[in-house]
């Protein structure tokens, strides 16, 4: 496959759906004209409000959302593939959609994936956060095939759970993404750590947009938008939570390179797991 650049948008999403992609529209334009190919936005593109009520009000579905009409017209326009780590649209049944879409440069929907994991948690901060309550999970994990990479899609909690990874480097994969909205909390702790551990027992590269900054419904975001090579190092970042972007080279020869010299993919084994009762002997 053929190098290619690849860029992070760094964004700042607030309630409005209009103003959300008109800042990302600015973006987009200014890092493909930096010469990035591939482009990706962060989790939520579109909008970030709190309050489930609110948030229903705010978006629509898929076909009538602007942020999506918006870069439906761009990704042709500029000559690029058009990677929303996600916007939010009605899934019917009173609930939303955390989806991901990927547009080809001729302005179609190459690709989409539903987010599979919900950020269900009570954080020592006090931040409690029910995405279920509010979004319908995905399914079924999804990779695409562009000119210059086999990439697999993902959205931000996902990135903790690495079967989803792990199964689309199997089927070729080399390039993972994580677009997030990671909390400051979390960001802090556990963000940089996550990305490089994915890229590192994968042999994959690791591309991730973030939301970053304090948010119009109060919410704060971690930002850091990155890029990890297959060997585990952070080849560009967004070092801060401002709206922005990053570029960086993609070589997916060095995919190969790395799970030729860590073969964990082709060591893997079978097997299972046994719980021993501590009571009772068992022969040597």
């Amino acid at each position: 496959m053929a190098s290619f650049t690849a860029a992070c948008v760094q964004l700042r999403s607030g309630k409005s759906v209009s103003r959300n992609a008109e800042t990302a529209e600015a973006l987009i334009r200014a890092a493909a004209q930096d010469g990035a190919e591939y482009v990706q936005t962060p989790e939520m593109s579109n909008v970030l409000v709190k309050s489930r009520e609110e948030l229903l009000e705010r978006i629509s579905v898929a076909d009538d959302d602007p942020f999506l009409k918006m870069a439906r017209a761009l990704a042709p326009e500029l000559g690029i593939h058009l990677h929303l780590g996600s916007i939010a649209v009605q899934a019917g049944g009173g609930k939303v959609a955390n989806r991901a879409f990927l547009i080809a440069p001729n302005g179609s929907i190459a690709a989409t994936y539903d987010k599979i994991h919900m950020f269900d948690v009570d954080l020592p901060n006090g931040e409690s956060w029910r995405e279920s309550a509010t979004y319908a999970p995905g399914t079924r994990t999804v990779i695409a095939d562009l000119p210059f990479a086999r990439i697999g899609m993902a959205v931000c909690y996902d990135i903790r759970f690495p079967a989803i990874f792990r199964t689309q480097a199997r089927q070729g994969a080399e390039v993972l993404t994580g677009p997030a909205a990671f909390t400051r909390q979390t960001g802090e702790a556990h963000w940089h750590v996550l990305q490089r551990a994915r890229a590192i027992e994968n042999g994959a590269y690791v591309i991730s947009a973030a939301q970053g900054g304090t948010h119009e419904d109060g919410r704060e975001t971690y930002g850091h938008s990155l890029v990890v090579n297959p060997w585990g190092k952070v080849v560009a970042e967004l070092d801060g939570d401002e709206p922005g972007y990053v570029l960086a080279d993609i070589e997916p020869d060095e995919v190969a390179k790395a799970r030729g010299r860590i073969p964990a993919i082709a060591n893997e084994r079978e097997f299972v797991c046994e719980v021993a009762d501590g009571l009772k002997e068992i022969p040597a």
